[in-house]
């Protein structure tokens, strides 16, 4: 096993449950995006706030990408799984394709 292949296999676990924190936290994240953003452009008196915006649309960006990429679980706002409810009980998938003609 190669130098890459090492640290990949030690990087997977930590990025899943990265992942699973920006999904749980993802709002609350923002918000701290925020609060830090106008602090920040407060404490510069409005000199850097172009700057501020960007760094924080990116940050921002950057967390949902991170909370889309989970492989384990559903996404926020995913519709379940066909054949699925949301109790985890299986029920007939419906047929695809187009009507039958009669």
């Amino acid at each position: 096993m190669g130098l890459l292949d090492n640290m990949k296999a030690r990087i997977g676990p930590a990025k899943e449950k990265v992942s699973h924190l920006a999904q749980r936290h993802g709002g609350s994240i923002g918000q701290g995006l925020d609060k830090a953003a106008k602090l920040v452009d407060e404490k510069t008196r409005g000199k850097y706030s172009d700057r501020i915006q960007a760094g924080t649309g990116k940050a921002k960006h950057a967390v949902d990408r991170l909370a889309h990429k989970s492989g384990s679980g559903p996404e926020r706002g995913a519709a379940p799984e066909a054949g699925r409810t949301p109790g985890g009980a299986s029920t007939p998938a419906p047929p695809e394709g187009p009507p039958p003609v009669s």
